[in-house]
């Protein structure tokens, strides 16, 4: 299959990511890449805010992928995080059905943002991106809470949703980036792509 997408000539992409909804989102705008499994440490830490956050647990996914694949000529490694906010607090991933519960019950008739980091990372350079989109969810009943938890659609979903599942219905609009609500910005990853330097032409300038 032809490359149709942004990736530079002479370069092999690398997803340092398991979800196949980025998966889904490369394999949307035409890239050829393979997949990595990283393991990286997901916490906020103290005074850190939630754009500094994302962006700097895309960053270490993309270095953790890095170390598996630095001896291969030409390698990027493309790497991502997506995080709900509210009241300047990180969400993150619900552990149970509970915590599922009181996180939508916040979100409810509530803006909320979404924060979508991007990392891409090769022997010459780091690049990197944040998109916020907000995000308005429609009042939530708790018949209708009750439904979507017992679907368990919530699990492994940051802020317990996600856009392209039931939760669609829950949402009243966006403004900002619905790929970048799905787990890939893919305006910013295209963007990054496009301008990384080609092969023998160095590192460019921000």
């Amino acid at each position: 299959m032809s490359n149709a997408g942004p990736l530079p000539t002479g370069f092999r992409l690398f997803l340092a990511s398991q979800s196949p909804r980025r998966r889904q989102l490369l394999d949307q705008i035409g890239l050829q890449y393979s997949v990595l499994n990283v393991d990286v440490v997901e916490q906020v830490q103290p005074g850190e805010t939630a754009r500094d956050y994302v962006q700097r647990v895309a960053n270490d996914k993309a270095r953790a992928g890095w170390k598996q694949v630095a001896a291969v000529p030409s390698a990027l490694v493309l790497a991502a995080d997506t995080e709900v906010v509210l009241d300047s607090e990180v969400f993150g991933k619900p552990a149970s059905a509970d915590a599922a519960a009181r996180m939508l019950r916040r979100l409810s008739g509530r803006v909320h943002q979404v924060l979508s980091a991007v990392s891409l990372l090769g022997a010459s350079a780091e690049r990197s991106d944040v998109c916020c989109t907000h995000v308005r969810f429609r009042t939530l009943s708790e018949s209708l809470l009750a439904d979507y938890l017992a679907s368990g659609e919530w699990a492994d979903k940051a802020g317990a949703y996600a856009i392209q599942g039931r939760a669609a219905a829950f949402i009243e609009r966006i403004e900002g980036s619905y790929s970048g609500v799905m787990g890939l910005p893919l305006f910013e990853t295209a963007a990054l792509l496009r301008d990384w330097p080609a092969v023998g032409q160095g590192v460019a300038q921000k």
